[in-house]
């Protein structure tokens, strides 16, 4: 991969990369149900892969490999139920599922039990659980809606892009200097204006959801968005590192990619379930 993109700068690699990787997420989303599902418990596995990594290289000792088959098997077993292959009633066990984290630490003979614990359960809480709600977006009439899925995908592209190159040319006013110091307040708002205006684009097009939603919908994936930017960012700075990963050219790992989508997606499907009429 770096023998590709070596001789680019990165402007040219994160659009190279990320048209390429815009391409495959929309016709997986577009395809069926199924494609999105194969699609996103690979992103969940490669981006809950990074998390612990993050932690590992901070000298803590996370049970990685367990904590994210638990967490795919969460996300699988939300989609199952979702698909109604499943009732309901199966939600039942993700509380015993996740009690074999603490049955699991007795055989994995470490220090500080409480501390691995407590570690494997934060990657499947920051990363599994919201990948595993946005699951319930797309089936929120009952059925499958690659609308809602892609939408609000488009509406997180928009307020990114906006704000990389609102950020690159007018940038000035500091965001949030202590934990992301090239994050600037120009950049946040050209974030905004770019995912309002690809959210009126969308409604016109994507009529599963009024107009008024897609707009609210927006306005969640800017602020939660910007916030779960500037939580992975301090993770980052604490480590030292500037990204997550080097999986994605351009755009660092799965993690640095879809930050903004793990911290707003409870916010998205919160707003959609109490909204659902």
């Amino acid at each position: 991969m770096n023998k590709i993109f070596g001789g680019l700068s990165e402007l040219q690699q994160r659009i190279i990369a990320g048209s390429f990787g815009a391409i495959v997420v929309i016709n997986a989303i577009r395809w069926s149900e199924w494609s999105y599902f194969v699609l996103f418990f690979l992103i969940c596995l490669f981006a809950q892969q990074e998390f612990y990594k993050l932690l590992i290289a901070d000298k803590k000792r996370p049970n990685d490999i367990f904590g994210t088959v638990i967490g795919l098997v969460i996300y699988t077993l939300v989609f199952f139920i979702e698909k109604k292959f499943l009732t309901p009633k199966y939600y039942m066990a993700l509380l015993p599922l996740c009690a074999f984290v603490f049955i699991y630490e007795l055989y994995y003979s470490k220090k500080k039990p409480f501390n691995n614990v407590a570690y494997t359960f934060l990657g499947i809480l920051y990363v599994a659980m919201p990948f595993s709600m946005l699951v319930s977006a797309g089936f929120i009439s009952g059925e499958y809606s690659w609308q809602i899925m892609m939408g609000i995908l488009l509406l997180l592209w928009g307020s990114d892009t906006g704000a990389y190159f609102a950020g690159k040319n007018f940038g000035k006013t500091k965001l949030f200097p202590r934990v992301s110091p090239g994050k600037t307040w120009e950049g946040t708002f050209g974030g905004a204006a770019l995912s309002l205006t690809t959210a009126y684009v969308v409604s016109i097009f994507f009529t599963d959801l009024p107009m008024w939603k897609w707009l609210i919908l927006s306005i969640i994936i800017v602020v939660a968005g910007s916030y779960g930017d500037l939580i992975e960012s301090s993770f980052k700075r604490s480590l030292e590192i500037k990204d997550s990963g080097s999986a994605i050219p351009g755009h660092g790992g799965f993690l640095d990619r879809f930050d903004g989508l793990l911290l707003s997606a409870p916010f998205v499907v919160t707003f959609l379930e109490l909204f659902n009429f």
